[in-house]
């Protein structure tokens, strides 16, 4: 058996219906564990993203703010899996795998919840005053048998410092590439000198220089591509109803049922369910643990407070831009059609085909401009990641310069080549993530249970009240 090979079956496992079940049943755990509070707060949560800082916790430890965080957070996870891996599902599990996503992400607010609160919990300030948390910091405070802590920490770092070269530099660096090369007509080199240009301008800066430009690059794209699939909606308006009717049709559907143009794509509720809870999962990152290395960067007077900001990140990149991306290939008529060469549309193109059967070539133009932006943005919050897990593994601050060097020059590396061994690696690293901190939030649940609702009782019922007495005022 070659290299090839075992990295293709440790990918095949760690995203595949053992894993995926793993995620899922750790999000419905956690979801009980905490009385709901993460859906019934919800509201509480969006409301805190868009709130002005107390200048009361100016001086809470922290490197960022609180929307830096989360942006940060959200950066590296809106990324092509938005646009690419919604097509894909929706071609491989069928429309109704959209259902599955929305299912996956509702028990992942959960999971996201969970993780970001132990983040910042367990987190520490490193030689710099920078803070350094993540489910590695949560392992090696949180848990009393140090020695499987550690082990766990280590693992957990190794395999995310890996990942961010690949899942998070190089993959993401020839998707845009790819699409630029594709719709203008730019060699990839000249986009891969500029990108790596690009990234060492903010990624030398550190988490601060990251923040603020994800502070502004992750709203910006945002806005953009929801208002531009709404457009299109808007348009295709007359094949929406029917386009809803088969997503949740098929979503449930125990027998395989056609759906699509023609009746080309045939699907079952077990391969909507797999596929549908893989892209959402692979999209939002809940219970991978990667998000929470940002959680624990933020200026925060309680855990549980940048858990529900961070949790919000799940809501964002699955409830929202994954649906707004779905719906535009349900309402447009292009699922399921053949290409020129008789292959099934299905990744970028699929979701090309459903701009352009709106909006003509500009709807090319825009998914070009939206994968470039998703993507580069999460080469950035990717950065920080790795940059966060190689500190645990190396504590000289040398290893940090010479990573963030490293990884600019990945990314021209990326947009240049596709070395497919490379991005299977780190997509099994990237999935492996996931094994030691899903054992670390079964293992500190009721600490993170403990801190819900604790900031229950003592802050929001407090300032949900303080609230209601302001407006009768």
């Amino acid at each position: 058996m070659s290299f090839s090979d075992i990295i293709s079956a440790v990918n095949n496992f760690v995203w595949g219906p053992v894993m995926l079940a793993l995620l899922m049943g750790t999000g419905i755990f956690l979801t009980v564990r905490l009385k709901f509070k993460p859906w019934l707060n919800l509201g509480y949560a969006l409301k805190s993203v868009f709130a002005k800082q107390d200048k009361t916790h100016s001086d809470d430890s922290g490197d960022i703010s609180p929307f830096q965080s989360l942006m940060t957070a959200l950066a590296a996870t809106i990324g092509t899996g938005n646009i690419v891996g919604v097509a894909t599902a929706m071609v491989l599990g069928g429309p109704g795998a959209l259902v599955w996503m929305w299912i996956s992400a509702l028990f992942g607010l959960s999971t996201k919840y969970a993780e970001s609160v132990l983040a910042v919990k367990y987190r520490e300030t490193n030689a710099k005053g920078e803070m350094a948390g993540g489910p590695m910091y949560a392992m090696k405070n949180g848990f009393k048998n140090k020695k499987i802590g550690l082990t766990l920490a280590f693992l957990f770092s190794l395999f995310a410092t890996v990942a961010s070269f690949g899942i998070g530099n190089m993959t993401q660096a020839n998707s845009i590439a790819g699409a630029v090369n594709g719709t203008f007509g730019v060699p990839t080199w000249i986009t891969g000198l500029i990108l790596m240009a690009l990234a060492f301008m903010v990624i030398l800066g550190g988490i601060k220089s990251i923040g603020r430009v994800s502070g502004v690059i992750v709203p910006f794209m945002a806005v953009f591509y929801v208002m531009a699939s709404i457009v299109v909606i808007i348009i295709n308006f007359e094949n929406l109803p029917a386009g809803i009717t088969e997503i949740f049709t098929m979503a449930f559907s125990p027998t395989a049922m056609a759906g699509g143009v023609g009746g080309t794509i045939i699907a079952t509720m077990l391969t909507a369910m797999r596929w549908g809870v893989a892209r959402g999962v692979f999209s939002n990152e809940a219970g991978l643990g990667s998000a929470p290395i940002a959680a624990a960067a933020a200026k925060t007077d309680h855990p549980s407070r940048q858990g529900y900001i961070n949790m919000t990140g799940t809501f964002f990149d699955t409830i929202v831009v994954c649906t707004i991306t779905g719906l535009v290939i349900a309402s447009s008529g292009v699922l399921g059609t053949l290409d020129a060469s008789g292959e099934i549309l299905m990744g970028a193109n699929l979701t090309i085909a459903a701009f352009q059967s709106a909006l003509g070539p500009i709807g090319g133009y825009i998914v070009t401009v939206g994968i470039t932006l998703f993507a580069f943005s999460t080469i950035l919050g990717w950065e920080y990641y790795g940059e966060k897990s190689l500190e645990y593994l190396i504590k000289a601050p040398i290893a940090v310069t010479i990573y963030r060097v490293l990884y600019c020059l990945v990314v021209f590396v990326g947009a240049t080549t596709a070395l497919e061994i490379v991005w299977n690696l780190s997509d099994a690293m990237n999935g492996m993530m996931a094994i030691p901190n899903l054992i670390s939030l079964l293992v500190l649940s009721s600490v993170v249970a403990k801190e819900c609702f604790e900031f229950q009782t003592d802050f929001l019922i407090p300032e949900k009240l303080a609230f209601k007495e302001a407006k009768k005022k």
